[in-house]
């Protein structure tokens, strides 16, 4: 995978907005104004929230995925070396967690939720356009 191949992949989710919060190339997308992907300006991989400490390290212990630095705990950094589908499932898991922590009143103003499988779909005709 590659930085412009995840840019696109979360490009597709429902409101998701890339953004440079720090300056220097970095690519933080955000859902809400809170944070489900981010990519340093030169790490070679992107971050992302999971559900829990327990399940970061379960991944971080199958080989999945590295602590993410800079990042609380709950959050796994993936190499871009990981698996199209892997990396697929894990940045739709952290847009749904972090969609559905944001206050009604946010949730309310956002474009309407929608089926993974059918975002990814979506994805991959834009790729291959």
């Amino acid at each position: 995978m590659s930085r412009a191949t995840i840019n696109a992949m979360c490009a597709v989710f429902p409101g998701a907005v890339d953004t440079d919060p720090w300056g220097d190339g970095h690519d933080a997308w955000k859902i809400g104004g809170k944070m489900f992907a981010c990519m340093g300006a030169s790490d070679e991989g992107v971050s992302v929230k999971t559900d829990s400490v327990e399940t970061a390290t379960m991944l971080i212990d199958a080989g999945i995925g590295r602590k993410a630095r800079y990042f609380h705990r709950s959050w796994i950094n993936l190499p871009f070396d990981c698996a199209e589908d892997q990396l697929w499932q894990r940045l739709a898991v952290s847009y749904r967690i972090v969609r559905s922590a944001l206050p009604a009143r946010v949730r309310a103003e956002l474009p309407p939720e929608e089926d993974p499988a059918l975002l990814h779909s979506r994805y991959q005709a834009a790729r291959t356009g």
